[in-house]
Formats: structure tokens, C-alpha cells, sequence
């Protein structure tokens, strides 16, 4: 009981108050509701005597009438909390996942699939919502109905109710075996539910891929094995609960079933009358109800209690600690001091191995070097992706790790190469950089980003939906509206993870421009792989594992020979690469 009653109040969360109230309102109204069936059975013994005192026999029907009107004022209380807090519950558990997941450190959310979250926060909250919902309220009935009611049968014959405490307690072992098996069950569903939703994402959103490859269907081993998957578990959790479940069902019935033969017995002893063994088999089948709700109500509960532990686990994680809230970034140069950074504590090199470097204010840096070597980490612990293990990253002489994420993200502007665009207007996703802009400022940035030439030629124009993912436009388009959006955002400093190495020539001609707009007179970070598109850099740094192998300008590195010069001699050779056709 009291691991269920912790179960609705974290659940209940901020109207836990209200929930309190109904669940007394639930407890009074089960109270009389079983002593309702205590005045009948008073009711029924009084008529059968020979001599009926008519008083009594009114004074039992109204109290049968009383308790049945206070029962359903109080099955008002529940239905209230049911019908206009119960939506709310769900929304108060949505909006606080919504508030973790923004502050989680995005190192840690990373690690969180989307099908994974979608299940989290669709059928997670529901099913942890319910336990304080309708599901509470019936566990009440199902718990104090059939205890008072036995206490009536016992008031009235004490020999009946004897019989009942004596079989009743027999199906408890196996209510608690539905219950372990139940929770391990619904557990490992939770799980195979996630990785499910998972795979259907990856392949909704890869069918592209997928149909090029001959994975479509059937075919599609990674979904297919996923979904198959989801059903064995799901399979094993309820065939495990069936055995228990009928076992303890069964042992109801029987208690039942012994209690009327003993009230049997008694009458043909004369020990007991026939209408009032009557009133007890009523009363008995009764207590039968809630009991075998309860029995079934189980597997729910523990459902509830899985989801919130997943809930719990989001709900309790830690955001990056701040060592100075009131900090705030007034310049803009960037400086790493001995950055030491592991991706996995177990990993046995780090990513980043004591590295230093400063990008001054107002200047362009270029990030050129072999994959993997860590460019795109620099990146992600400028914006406080994570803290580095060891060493410093500044903003301005600020250690980040004094400052709020939030304040980070004012003064830093990403344009990732693979750009995620909402399914909203093109107006809307530009204007979330700043939600508060004019239609005046949104088109002025959409014209330095060269977005203007393309959505004059559609229909709705601005109001245009892009899709999802902005599937509706193509990839120059898609990357063209990023950078509007950063340029509206207007920060000093901004980040560019090769925002061209995706693009047909003519696309990158005109998010090059686009570019330029962004970075005047900005602090500039670029992550290159052509570098025929950084020359300019004021200062170039090559990356090779976790370390700054080179660094100086374009003409600066070329004279020194060393790798650059030889990833430069590489890409221009390239360019002369081409296919030939084969003889026949």
C-alpha cells in the first residue's frame, strides 16, 4: 500500500492536494457503500422475522438510502478529480519531462533515442498518470469494500465470516506472484517498447535509404527484428500472469462457494434463516467483485510504476552544474586551456588530449583534419555540449563552466551541415531565433541568406510549410533558412560544421553568400573538410588525434610541408580524378 500510494502521489505531482481530497472522498464513499450492505442485510433479517417491526425495518431501508446517496456524493469527488485533473496530470508530468529534457546536458540526451523519448513521454506519462487516476479510486473500492463487508459477516455470523478470513488470505500468494512477475514483465516491454518505436523512426525517416539498399518491408531486418522482439516480450509478460491470476480468482470463488455451503448447513440446522443466508451470499458475491478487479488491477499498477520509473529517471537527472549563476559573457574571444575530453570514462584515449588554443575576437578560425580527430567535439564544448574532464574552455575569459547554458546560447550561433527544420512555416522556422522579431526583421535576414529568391517563387510564400524535417525543400533551401535564422539570432559568436560539403555547386555558390552575411564582424569558428573554402581563415588549426598538429594561415602552412600541405595536395589532385569508361 504504501508503495502504491507514493506510486499516484508522484504522479498526482503539483495537484497532489487535490488528489488527497478524492481519494478520501474515494475511502468514505467505499465505507458506506459496504455499510449500505450491512443496513440491507439488517433490512432483509427483519423482514424475515415473524413478526416485523415495521419501525426497524424503516430505520434499515433509510439508512440503505443514506449510505447509497452518500456514496454517490462522494463518487462525485472522484469523477471531478477524473474528468478535469486527470488531463492536467498529464500535462504537468509532459511540460516537466519537457523542462528536464531542455536542461539535460546534451551528452546525456544523445544517448536517448527519439523513438525511446516518444514512448517516454506519449504512452509512459498515460500509463503513469492513470495510477493516480481511475485506477487509484478503484484500488480503494477493491481494498475497503471487501474488508468492512467481511466485518458485517462476521457481526451477523460469526461462523460465515469465519469461513471467509480462513480461504480469502489463500489467494494472496499468488496476487504477489502477479505482481513480481507482472513488474519484471511490463518492465522489459517498457524496453522493448522503446527500441520499437525506435526502429520505426529510423525507418520512416531512412526509407530513401532503405529502398535503395532492398531493405523495404519485410526486408527490413532492423525493424523486423525489433518488432519481433516487441511481441515475444510482450507474449512471455502475459503468459507468465495467466497461471496466478486464475489461481487467485479461483480462490475467491471458493471462499464464496465455502461460506454459502457453511450458511447452508447452518439453516438446515435451523441455526441460521434462509433470507438472511441470502443477504449474506449477496454481501459475499460483493466482496467477490473487488477482489478479482483488484487481482486483474495488478498488472496495471505495476505498469504505472514502470513507466514512472522511466519518468523518474529523467525527472531526477542532473543538469550541468553552474558555478556562478549571475555570470554573464561581455567578450568574445575563445580560448581552450589543456582540454582533456572523454566521450566514455572507459575509453581508453580521449578525444580531446590537452589541448590549447585561442580564437581571438572578431576573426574566422578554420578546424581542418582527418574524421574522428575531435573537430566536432571543440564545437560541442564551446556551446556546453559537456564539461571537459580536465583543463578550461573561455568565453571572453569566462570559464563556462561558471555559466548558465542559457546564457552560452545567447551569444552562439550553430549552422550545422545536416539541418533539422520543423514542420511549421518557413516564416516560423527563421523566426525562432527570436520569436519576438517582425515580419520587416524575418524577411531582412531571409534576404542576406538568400531564401528571399526561392520563397518569392512559392505560393504561400513565408507561410510555406517545409515538411518534415523541411522534407519539402531541397538541401541548399534547407541550409539557406538555418543560416537566416542564425543571422537573425544575431550572435557574436558562430559556429560552422561545413555547412557547403553537402551541396551541388550552384547550392554552395549561394550559401557561401549566405555565409558571408552571417560571420561580418563575428567570432568565427569553421569545421572544414574542403579546404579550398577556408584559404581566407585568419588562422587555420589542424586537428589530428585530439591535438592541434598545425596550426597558421593557408600560405603559412602550404610553405611549411607538413600535413596540410599534404591534405591540400590530396583534394587538388582530386580534382583532376576522372571516370573513365571501360573497354568492351
Amino acid at each position: 500500500m504504501k508503495r502504491l500510494f507514493r506510486l499516484m502521489m508522484i504522479a498526482a505531482g503539483s495537484r497532489g492536494e487535490r488528489f488527497l481530497a478524492s481519494l478520501r472522498a474515494s475511502l468514505l464513499g467505499s465505507l458506506a457503500q459496504a455499510a449500505a450492505y450491512g443496513a440491507l442485510i439488517g433490512l432483509i433479517h427483519e423482514l424475515a422475522q415473524p413478526d416485523i417491526d415495521s419501525t426497524t425495518a424503516w430505520t434499515w431501508f433509510l439508512a440503505f438510502l443514506l449510505l447509497y446517496a452518500l456514496e454517490a456524493l462522494c463518487r462525485l469527488g472522484e469523477l471531478r478529480f477524473q474528468y478535469e485533473d486527470w488531463a492536467r496530470v498529464m500535462s504537468d508530468l509532459r511540460l516537466g519531462l519537457g523542462e528536464k529534457l531542455r536542461a539535460m546536458p546534451l551528452r546525456e540526451l544523445e544517448k536517448r533515442s527519439a523513438g525511446d523519448l516518444s514512448t517516454l513521454v506519449g504512452g509512459n506519462v498515460s500509463y503513469a498518470s492513470m495510477g493516480a487516476s481511475h485506477i487509484a479510486f478503484l484500488f480503494v473500492q477493491a481494498v475497503v469494500v471487501p474488508v468492512v463487508v467481511v466485518l458485517i459477516v462476521l457481526v451477523v455470523d460469526w461462523r460465515v465470516g469465519l469461513v471467509l478470513l480462513a480461504t480469502l488470505p489463500a489467494a494472496l500468494p499468488f496476487v504477489r506472484g502477479i505482481q513480481r512477475r507482472a513488474g519484471t514483465g511490463l518492465r522489459a516491454t517498457n524496453t522493448a517498447d522503446g527500441a520499437a518505436a525506435s526502429r520505426i523512426v529510423e525507418y520512416v525517416q531512412g526509407l530513401p535509404v532503405l529502398r535503395a539498399a532492398g531493405q523495404v518491408g519485410e526486408s527490413s531486418r532492423r525493424l523486423d527484428a525489433a518488432l519481433k522482439h516487441q511481441t515475444h516480450v510482450m507474449s512471455e509478460s502475459q503468459k507468465s500472469l495467466t497461471t496466478p491470476s486464475i489461481i487467485a480468482i479461483a480462490a475467491v470463488q471458493l471462499a464464496i462457494v465455502a461460506a454459502v455451503a457453511v450458511g447452508a448447513a447452518l439453516v438446515l440446522d435451523a441455526s441460521l434463516s434462509a433470507p438472511l443466508l441470502a443477504a449474506l451470499a449477496v454481501a459475499a458475491v460483493k466482496l467477490a467483485e473487488p477482489l478479482v478487479t483488484a487481482t486483474t488491477m495488478i498488472a496495471v499498477f505495476e505498469l504505472s510504476e514502470a513507466s514512472l520509473e522511466r519518468i523518474q529517471e529523467v525527472m531526477e537527472s542532473e543538469p550541468l552544474p553552474v558555478g556562478d549563476p549571475e555570470a554573464r559573457i561581455d567578450r568574445f574571444d575563445i580560448a581552450f586551456e589543456d582540454v582533456e575530453f572523454h566521450y566514455h570514462p572507459d575509453d581508453p584515449e580521449p578525444v580531446l588530449d590537452r589541448i590549447s588554443f585561442t580564437l581571438p575576437a572578431r576573426s574566422l578560425t578554420a578546424l581542418v583534419g582527418p574524421s574522428g580527430s575531435g573537430k566536432t567535439t571543440i564545437s560541442k564544448l564551446i556551446t556546453r555540449y559537456a564539461d571537459p574532464d580536465s583543463g578550461t574552455v573561455r568565453i571572453g575569459g569566462t570559464d563556462l563552466c561558471q555559466v548558465a547554458p542559457t546564457e552560452i546560447y545567447r551569444h552562439v550561433a550553430v549552422v550545422f551541415q545536416d539541418v533539422y527544420l520543423f514542420d511549421d512555416t518557413i516564416r516560423a522556422n527563421i523566426a525562432m531565433a527570436r520569436p519576438d522579431a517582425t515580419d520587416d526583421e524575418v524577411e531582412a535576414a531571409a534576404r542576406a541568406a538568400n531564401v528571399h529568391e526561392f520563397v518569392s517563387r512559392l505560393p504561400r510564400g513565408y507561410d510555406t510549410r517545409v515538411g518534415e524535417i523541411g522534407g519539402a525543400l531541397s538541401g541548399g533551401e534547407r541550409q539557406r533558412v538555418s543560416i537566416a535564422r542564425a543571422i537573425l539570432k544575431d550572435a557574436p559568436i558562430v559556429l560552422l560544421d561545413e555547412p557547403t560539403a553537402a551541396l551541388d555547386s550552384g547550392s554552395e555558390v549561394a550559401v557561401q553568400q549566405a555565409i558571408d552575411a552571417l560571420v561580418a564582424h563575428k567570432t568565427v569558428l569553421v569545421i572544414a573538410h574542403r579546404l579550398s573554402t577556408v584559404t581566407g581563415a585568419d588562422q587555420i588549426l589542424v586537428i589530428d588525434r585530439g591535438q592541434v598538429a598545425e596550426r597558421g594561415t593557408h600560405t603559412e602552412l602550404l610553405t611549411a610541408q607538413g600535413r596540410y600541405a599534404d591534405m591540400w595536395a590530396a583534394q587538388t589532385g582530386a580534382r583532376r580524378w576522372r571516370v573513365a569508361a571501360s573497354g568492351t
